[in-house]
């Protein structure tokens, strides 16, 4: 049996206690071996030491430069299928193609939740990974326990592509859940006084936030202040930043905040952060060296002068990764304020786990308060239903300014096909592509499907939906913004 860690050098330096080597030297050590935060280490559950070929698997990919996140998955897969393997009495070495499809069965069938294709066709690659790293570059096996099967394609992999699950929320379904299940307003809209739940300001402006930009989860949660102007000491009207070491795959792409959108966050702004914040200043205070205190910001250039690990440092605002954004503070009235926009009790940024906390309580009440006129959506909502709906807002839009109208089916079919062969700039789906930050024009095609549903067509569909009744940003707005940006490129692209 074995066990399996993590590597966290701060806990090292913070906890370790040793006559042999201190937490300082470790650190210092692991700086030179450049090893990086959540790699996977493997340790004999008997004596403790390094399990082979494991650790050497998981300082691969620490060198590969994967993110913490991703070497923490990948060293979870890799110990539950070594697990598996000792229960049928061989190791990762020794394996056969019946010891791997064995496990397939046991993740996609017979355990107690099995996993679907998804999950499933991550676990295979990484087996396919973790194989080709012992067959191709330490030598230790000469071939991989599966055959690979035509075209170079990981036979275990799901047979099937499968679809994106685009989930999308109606005008009617955001208000209720935004203003009930977030903001504690009865469905009425009168004020619930039994409602307990905690910064329901802070929850709606960031539905808000993310139904009006589009952004991705990791993207909208981690948004620092000073990227939407705000304490540039003037008003700030129609924000872009741009966004990279949160967005997927590290792909820089411009964001376009609209100014309703950031007419939501005032409430939040004014009435809850500040309290928030001045509760838990003390508090980071304590933790002053293992933050990263910024005492500069250059609003022009994009960037941060501070101190972390006793270090000074200038970095850009959007080479910050989401683990940085989480520890940045900066020095107020108060004392130690977060630099993220959006905060919990603790006074720094809320973590995937609070977040999904948040949406659930959201869903039990919609579902406790819903009578027979509420039409909720038939999946519990996710937050990147937001970016869904944003999606086939703006194709809607954009397709008819550009296009026009098309009552028939047929024809609306080929003219989104008409879209992939296309490579012209003012392209609907090329222009949500590109606001989406999608790789790959496909991707985005699969939204065009749903503005063929013409059960999930409104009429209304570019008004009322982010901001206070009487005074909300329009989806024709945002759209527009994003139409006069690309012509205007295509513009300058013909002049050069």
């Amino acid at each position: 049996m074995m066990q399996l860690f993590f590597l966290e050098s701060k806990l090292a330096l913070r906890y370790l206690e040793s006559e042999v080597i201190s937490g300082e030297e470790v650190v210092v050590l692991l700086d030179d071996r450049a090893l990086a935060d959540g790699m996977p280490i493997y340790l004999d559950d008997e004596t403790m030491m390094p399990v082979e070929p494991h650790c050497s698997w998981g300082r691969s990919l620490s060198n590969d430069e994967l993110g913490k996140g991703t070497m923490k998955e990948y060293g979870r897969i890799l110990f539950r299928y070594s697990e598996h393997q000792e229960h049928r009495g061989r190791d990762v070495l020794s394996a056969t193609e019946s010891d791997v499809r064995a496990y397939k069965r046991v993740r996609t069938v017979l355990q107690r939740r099995p996993i679907q294709d998804a999950a499933w066709g991550k676990e295979s690659q990484l087996l396919d990974r973790f194989y080709g790293y012992l067959k191709d570059d330490v030598g230790l096996v000469k071939q991989r326990p599966v055959r690979v099967g035509s075209r170079g394609r990981n036979p275990l992999a799901p047979k099937l592509r499968q679809r994106m699950d685009i989930r999308h929320l109606t005008l009617s379904q955001y208000r209720y859940f935004r203003d009930v299940g977030l903001g504690g307003q009865l469905p009425d809209s009168r004020v619930d006084l039994s409602f307990r739940g905690w910064s329901p300001h802070r929850n709606r402006a960031a539905a808000d936030l993310a139904l009006g930009t589009g952004m991705r989860w990791q993207e909208w949660a981690t948004v620092l202040l000073p990227e939407l102007g705000i304490g540039v000491g003037h008003p700030v009207r129609d924000v872009e930043f741009t966004v990279q070491a949160c967005a997927k795959y590290g792909k820089a792409r411009t964001i376009y905040v609209p100014d309703d959108s950031m007419k939501g966050l005032e409430s939040y702004l004014l009435l809850e952060r500040p309290e928030q914040a001045a509760t838990s200043a003390k508090r980071l205070e304590k933790r002053h060296r293992d933050l990263f205190v910024v005492s500069r910001i250059d609003h022009e250039s994009g960037l941060v002068y501070g101190v972390l690990d006793g270090m000074e440092k200038v970095l850009e605002m959007s080479a910050m990764d989401p683990e940085l954004r989480r520890i940045a503070v900066h020095e107020t009235d108060v004392g130690l304020e977060a630099l993220a926009v959006f905060i919990c009790q603790g006074g720094l940024m809320p973590g995937a786990d609070s977040w999904k906390r948040y949406r659930h309580a959201a869903w039990r009440r919609m579902t406790a308060l819903a009578d027979e006129h509420t039409v909720l959506p038939r999946k519990r909502w996710r937050w990147h239903d937001l970016r869904h709906t944003y999606a086939l807002q703006m194709l809607n839009y954009l397709e008819r300014q550009m296009d026009g109208e098309e009552p028939d089916a047929a024809a609306r079919r080929r003219r989104h096909r008409s879209y992939l062969s296309s490579h012209m700039r003012l392209n609907p789906l090329l222009i949500v592509m590109r606001r989406l930050g999608h790789a790959s024009p496909a991707t985005t095609y699969e939204y065009l499907e749903y503005t063929d549903d013409l059960l999930n067509e409104f009429d209304e569909a570019f008004r009322g939906w982010v901001g206070e009744l009487g005074s909300e940003a329009t989806y024709a707005q945002i759209a527009s913004h994003a139409f006069r940006l690309e012509k205007r490129g295509a513009a300058d692209a013909a002049q050069g």
